[in-house]
């Protein structure tokens, strides 16, 4: 088989390959779970090795099908999951930590009282908080003694997922990561397109052990494992990866992916947009040199409430069941359900706070509890949307753009599309990422369209557009709005 590309996406529970034709149609797909590590509360962590094994295994099983050699291979990856390894053993030195860990609050905070956040706000366009990548960084390096000098020698290496991979695909020949995944590190400097020396001496960080930061769709080597060699010509972090996939490639479209979390990213163009509201200003991509920047919302928990439905409270089977549950709920039950089980993320910024439930009464039941985890991804987002539109008065598109797990439940998009009082358009491929992986890839070796004909062919499988009245939308946020701030740690 030829003229055909492949995707390899590595997410926060599972990884995934998929082989696209030249039209960037699947031909066929291999996924993979791995194991969750939770040390102590609010520890996530993953060993760095699973990472590596589940995608070479979903890799091989594809190629395996198929007996393809694909022309390009693109990488997309789980973003701000901190991997360190010696360079000469290949073996990671620490547990990689997650996005979602919050271990070095108090780190975030000490910088913040010391009024070092003004600072890497400016530079990096990201708040001071643990989620990036930054912060962890350093905890490892803290951990273990020896290791700063280690990795001023060159013997430590730092990355991200895709870092990680590529290094493993690559066989130790090319330690590189891409722009988008670079500026979640808190350790890139988003308008000068470097890493920031003054942020990696604060932390003391060596920036020795840092990766070279490349163009989304490039030359990321090239991997011999799988038989013939096989061109790594695409990375992007999963949420710019979707953004690519969904064909947001005009300022002011939007686009909100529902996974284990919900990150809304709006695109600005050629215009880093400084927000006032606690939004975050990242690169949605980079191509031959020339960056595109967003502003984006990051929601720690939305698919992710529905697994504790089914795994913390035990009253769903499988995901699906919520939609029946929501559409039986009590509709004089008014239940609110903040979903701050590793605190709250964009536009709060609350890593204390924790999750809590208003407006309990007796006859509150499993159907309200489903219906309430549901409306809770709805009215994150509109926080999300909300404070993007304060930061950036420019012209914007009305319709968002949705993908992920979470958005082929029909009551989550509808309600969404409601608290919003916006249409909601689900593209007829949920596997934006992916798609997105392979775009860029296939975009670096002539296979694909430049991105305003490829925009041309993205197609809605449904659009969701708002039925509630202006009132009830109102009386209904701003129930959720009191239910956040009653939830607030500050």
């Amino acid at each position: 088989m030829t003229d055909s590309i492949l995707a390899l996406d590595q997410g926060t529970t599972s990884t995934r390959a998929i082989l696209y034709d030249a039209g960037l149609r699947p031909i066929t797909s291999a996924q993979e779970e791995f194991d969750q590590h939770f040390p102590h509360s609010g520890w996530v962590e993953h060993e760095a090795m699973d990472l590596w094994h589940s995608s070479k295994h979903c890799v091989t099983q594809v190629l395996a099908e198929t007996g393809a050699t694909p022309t390009a291979l693109g990488l997309t990856n789980q973003r701000e999951t901190t991997v360190v390894w010696d360079a000469e053993t290949g073996k990671p030195l620490h547990r990689a930590i997650v996005w979602q860990d919050r271990r070095t609050a108090d780190l975030c905070a000490r910088l913040r009282e010391e009024g070092f956040e003004d600072e890497v706000t400016a530079r990096t366009g990201l708040l001071l908080d643990p989620y990036f990548s930054a912060t962890k960084l350093a905890w490892i390096l803290d951990q273990h003694d020896g290791a700063r000098e280690k990795a001023k020698a060159g013997t430590l290496k730092f990355g991200t997922v895709d870092t990680w991979l590529i290094w493993q695909l690559t066989e130790g020949r090319v330690h590189a990561t891409d722009a988008t995944n670079a500026c979640r590190t808190m350790l890139y400097n988003i308008h000068e397109g470097t890493w920031d020396t003054e942020i990696c001496d604060r932390l003391g960080i060596p920036m020795e052990m840092l990766p070279e930061v490349r163009d989304s769709s490039g030359d990321f080597g090239e991997t011999t494992l799988f038989g013939d060699a096989i061109p790594i010509r695409g990375v992007a972090g999963d949420q710019q990866a979707a953004t690519v996939g969904q064909a947001c490639f005009a300022p002011g479209m939007m686009k909100s992916t529902y996974g284990t979390g919900c990150f809304a990213l709006l695109n600005t163009g050629e215009t880093p947009v400084r927000s006032d509201h606690r939004m975050l200003t990242t690169i949605a991509y980079q191509l031959d040199g020339k960056v595109t920047y967003a502003l984006e919302g990051s929601i720690f928990i939305a698919g992710a409430v529905v697994q504790w439905l089914r795994d913390g409270l035990g009253v769903i089977e499988q995901a699906s069941d919520t939609l029946e549950m929501a559409e039986k709920a009590d509709p004089e039950q008014s239940l609110y359900l903040v979903p701050a089980f590793t605190g709250l993320g964009a536009p709060w910024w609350d890593s204390e706070a924790r999750g809590a439930i208003f407006g309990l009464t007796r006859n509150t039941g499993p159907n309200d509890f489903a219906r309430a985890a549901l409306e809770s991804v709805g009215y994150q987002t509109r926080d999300l949307v909300e404070a993007m539109h304060a930061d950036w008065t420019a012209p914007q598109e009305t319709t968002l753009r949705v993908d992920g797990g979470l958005s082929a439940n029909p009551f989550a998009m509808q309600f969404l599309a409601d608290i919003l009082g916006a249409p909601v358009d689900r593209p007829k491929n949920l596997e934006t990422t992916a798609l997105g992986a392979a775009y860029l890839a296939g975009l670096a070796v002539g296979l694909c369209p430049p991105p305003d004909e490829f925009a041309k062919e993205w197609q809605a499988e449904a659009t969701f557009s708002p039925e509630m009245d202006d009132t009830t939308r109102e009386d209904k946020y701003s129930g959720w709005t009191d239910a956040i701030h009653r939830t607030l740690s500050r």
